[in-house]
């Protein structure tokens, strides 16, 4: 068995505690937490020992022998958490985004990079059976190339905590598991965006909670395919899926996942709902268990970091668009 700090129990670390727990291959050693009122709440929740609840990651490393951390941190001290725990030698598998800035992504980059030490990013949206599915069918060569790409997202969910402080909620929350799909759909990498963001006057964000943005990308052999993504933070009425609702336009006819039912369309055939695969794993248990795999046996996972600062660069390139009004070209130099 795999042992791991978990920095971070409140919100989204409710998901990694239950998949942990639930897991056969990786088991707490420890966990950090600096609100005690937090920690309170989830020993008496989950069972655990509140001896093994530290207020710092460095007390916990001092305390109990662990082989790697998970950062359930808010973005802004992922860099800490991360950078510490990679100084010590643990393989860090950490929430998104990867980092709250690109620089400070660089940092843990770098680090990663001088220790050989693994540090891999939570994008789970890869691994729901849906987009398994949708990316199966793609990869298949079936309706040809992809000449265009729709991404629609609309939730208005009431977090609360940070994310209703973030200048750009919708698109470093929640649009960073959108365009690391995007990659990941079109094993491409974006060239160029532009786009603008608002804020709605009922919204409950500090900052812009709805953007149009309009993506090119371009695959190994040079060919481009263009994305237009529209979404909403804030949303009032009909929302879509976790996931969004895509729509591929390619040249042999079209691939539609909308509430996470994934169909296909070739020529004038008629429209076929595809059967879901099933996955082993999937979501946050199929991350855990890469992440194991990764650190048990020396592979390399998908989404490591050096990988994913593609995704996280999207963000920021969405956000200088924004902010200049111009086209951006992508970049991680």
């Amino acid at each position: 068995m795999m042992r791991v700090i978990q920095v971070g129990l409140g919100g989204m670390g409710n998901t990694w505690l239950q998949t942990v727990l639930a897991s056969t291959e990786v088991k707490f050693a420890g966990f950090v937490e600096v609100d005690p009122i937090i920690a309170d709440k989830q020993c008496s929740q989950y069972g655990f020992d509140r001896n093994l609840v530290f207020s710092t990651l460095d007390q916990a490393l001092e305390s109990v022998k662990a082989d790697a951390v998970i950062n359930v941190t808010p973005p802004q001290f992922h860099t800490p958490i991360s950078v510490r725990a990679l100084d010590a030698g643990l393989p860090v598998l950490s929430e998104k985004p990867l980092a709250d800035s690109i620089d400070s992504a660089r940092v843990i980059v770098d680090k990663a990079n001088a220790n050989g030490v693994l540090h891999m990013v939570a994008q789970n949206r890869r691994y729901s059976p849906h987009a398994q599915t949708l990316k199966r069918v793609l990869r298949s060569g079936v309706l040809g190339r992809i000449t265009g790409v729709t991404v629609e997202f609309f939730k208005g969910p009431h977090f609360g905590g940070f994310r209703d402080q973030m200048a750009y909620p919708l698109i470093i929350d929640m649009a960073i598991h959108h365009f690391d799909m995007l990659r990941f759909f079109l094993e491409a990498e974006p060239i160029t965006v532009f786009g603008h963001s608002w804020n709605p006057s009922w919204s409950w964000y500090k900052g812009d909670a709805a953007a149009s943005l309009q993506f090119e990308f371009s695959d190994k052999t040079g060919y481009n395919t263009h994305v237009a993504y529209n979404g909403s933070w804030c949303a009032i009425g009909q929302e879509t899926s976790w996931d969004a609702h895509w729509r591929f336009d390619c040249e042999l006819g079209t691939l539609t996942m909308v509430n996470d039912q994934v169909c296909q369309k070739i020529g004038t055939n008629e429209l076929q709902i595809l059967p879901i695969v099933e996955l082993p794993y999937s979501n946050q248990a199929y991350l855990l268990h890469e992440f194991y795999e990764a650190v048990t046996k020396r592979l390399t996972p998908a989404t490591t970091c050096q990988d994913n600062l593609h995704s996280l660069a999207m963000v920021f390139d969405a956000i200088r668009a924004f902010e200049t009004r111009l086209p951006v070209t992508h970049s991680v130099e």
